[in-house]
């Protein structure tokens, strides 16, 4: 067997790992898009580093973007096999793609309105929406625990990873010199005790494992809840100083992760009388495919629903769809709380948003998670008191925060339980993955304390037999 690493290596965004079988057959883990690169992220989603055509099948481990975003151009590049994932991946995979690809179009509509001005070439997007939309036909679902033969006598497992509805851990088997061999790929592992979604599951033991580290060198903050730090930041900002919470959020997780502290504030009674608009029409589609799979929430949440319906509304929130309706917001000077994608400011709603907020300082803008530094919000979060969005330099005086406490990725205890219920003896390898490379560095350390005998930190398109 050999795997080759072409997303996700040494950085966070991008994943794709792809594994070559004995008999030559080839299995594609994830297929994202990278992220908040800078100038690089073009030139990164133009190229995979493997043939497409030569690909059999591909197991998705999640529907984030920069786990699925390259499907589409997978598929226009000659990709003919199936794609197998959970029932509710597929759900939200269809509708996170198209909406990718109308985010690209736009984009790209505007740089070229620039191109040509300068007498330069005209670009193309990395696909279109009707490419993202004919993509459907070769999605599989999988049950969670089911072994599924996704080729001839080779069989793959989707664990609940506990990190947004329908992620999952997949496990590999496969006959190698007549034993029967596993290999694990975390996909994003989740939170033990996430306020929504179950904890990350227990899997069978492996011979390899590929896991992710976005949070292998730190421990999230415990000592203050969720919900009483967004409240503070909704009194600081919008009732102090009057001015605008900008609240960059995932169309999918940590928007459902706000609309329900929110939600549990209202039911306390601590919700200020602030309107709180949910600036994302594919937040909202969304949050209605998350509702649509309660068998995978918690028991407490559950258990929450039998006297609240709707645990991720409130009478103040109001749903922005229209793009009229979103501009009109920059025109409202009353304070009011702004939920738009994406989380790392980058691209969607929100980048227009941080636009127009951003030299005011009565305002604050906020991230729930995860920036890759060279992305918007990164840029914020590193101090920097300029920065151009869309061409046009900025100066920074609004303030800008972070709550680490919501990230959807587990920390370092929480990979470490995962990788608990393993043999470390008996695991061959073990791969790290989508992370920062000091922050595997640590992780790498202290898992070789654990017990376990090689630990790699593979780079972009580095392959190993074994």
């Amino acid at each position: 067997m050999k795997i080759s690493f072409h997303g996700a290596a040494r950085t966070v965004t991008g994943s794709k790992h792809l594994v070559e079988l004995p008999d030559r057959r080839k299995v594609l883990l994830d297929c994202g898009l990278f992220q908040g690169m800078g100038k690089d992220t073009d030139r990164l989603n133009r190229s995979f580093g493997f043939d497409p055509t030569a690909v059999d099948v591909l197991l998705l481990s999640h529907a984030h973007i920069d786990h699925c975003g390259l499907i589409p151009r997978l598929v226009a590049e000659g990709f003919r096999g199936k794609i197998w994932c959970t029932p509710a991946t597929r759900a939200l995979a269809q509708v996170l793609l198209e909406d990718s690809a109308k985010i690209q179009e736009d984009e790209i509509r505007y740089v070229n309105k620039r191109r040509k001005l300068q007498g330069l070439p005209l670009l193309q997007p990395l696909y279109t929406a009707d490419e993202a939309s004919a993509c459907s036909i070769f999605f599989e679902i999988a049950d969670y625990n089911n072994w599924v033969e996704v080729l001839p006598g080779v069989q793959a497992q989707f664990t609940d990873a506990g990190h947004i509805i329908g992620s999952a851990a997949v496990h590999l088997r496969y006959s190698e010199g007549g034993a029967m061999r596993q290999l694990t790929f975390s996909g994003d592992i989740g939170r033990y005790g996430d306020a929504i979604l179950r904890s990350p599951a227990t899997f069978s033991q492996a011979d390899v494992i590929i896991m992710e580290s976005t949070y292998g060198g730190s421990l999230h903050p415990l000592h203050i809840t969720t919900p009483d730090l967004l409240l503070r930041h909704i009194e600081e900002t919008c009732l102090q100083r009057k001015g605008k919470l900008v609240i960059a959020a995932f169309s999918v997780g940590r928007t459902q992760e706000l609309l329900y502290f929110l939600n549990q504030l209202e039911l306390e009674n601590r919700l200020p009388a602030v309107p709180v608009y949910l600036d994302s029409p594919l937040s909202v589609e969304a949050t209605e495919i998350v509702k649509s799979f309660p068998s995978y929430f918690n028991k407490t949440i559950q258990q929450i629903m039998q006297h609240d319906a709707d645990p991720f509304g409130f009478p103040q929130l109001k749903y922005i769809r229209s793009v009229e309706q979103s501009k009109q917001l920059n025109f409202e000077n009353g304070p009011m709380v702004i939920i738009a994608a994406s989380g790392m400011a980058d691209a969607g709603r929100v980048k227009h948003h941080v636009s127009n907020t951003v030299e005011n300082s009565r305002n604050r803008i906020l991230f729930t998670g995860y920036c890759e530094p060279r992305s918007l919000g990164g840029r914020l979060l590193s101090g920097q008191r300029e920065v151009s969005i869309y061409g046009v330099v900025h100066e920074v005086h609004a303030s800008i925060e972070q709550i680490r406490s919501m990230s959807a990725h587990g920390d370092y205890d929480d990979l470490c339980q995962w990788l608990a219920q393993q043999d470390p003896k008996r695991v061959q390898e073990l791969f790290l993955v989508h992370g920062e490379y000091e922050v595997q560095q640590d992780l790498r350390d202290r898992l070789l304390k654990k017990g376990f005998d090689s630990v790699r930190i593979p780079e972009m398109h580095s392959v190993f037999g074994m």
